[in-house]
């Protein structure tokens, strides 16, 4: 099986439509496309992969920009993982509205809070009462 860097990205603030664009390069091929959600944007690259390089299985490894990120999951709060990554909440909705776009160390801190967060929440144990 092949593993595949699918970069996930949400439409620009010009291009109002929903769901979300990805893209891969494969074999210096850049393939791009576009999905109301995330499993038809995985289904519509596996297909093109299949079409144009008559790749049979791939696992997407999935990379976010910030918007398509907190979009996805919509239910993090922001307020939190600025907290974590030691930023401005302010800043933070900035980066998701794409008023503003952060520098690949800012990108880095973030990424960093999101993975102690999970590291955090592998360790809870809950309880019946």
């Amino acid at each position: 099986m092949e593993r595949v860097q699918l970069i996930i990205e949400a439409p620009t603030t010009q291009d109002q439509s929903a769901g979300f664009w990805g893209r891969v390069t494969y074999e210096d091929n850049l393939i791009v496309d576009h999905a109301e959600n995330l499993k038809a944007l995985q289904a519509n690259m596996r297909q093109l992969l299949l079409d144009f390089h008559d790749l049979g299985e791939v696992e997407f490894e999935l990379c976010y920009d910030l918007h398509s990120f907190f979009e996805h999951y919509e239910y993090l709060k922001i307020s939190k993982i600025a907290a974590y990554a030691g930023m401005n909440p302010s800043l933070l909705r900035h980066y998701k509205a794409q008023t503003k776009f952060p520098s690949m160390e800012q990108v880095r801190r973030i990424e960093t809070a999101v993975h102690q967060l999970a590291s955090e929440l592998q360790q809870v144990h809950l309880v019946a009462r």
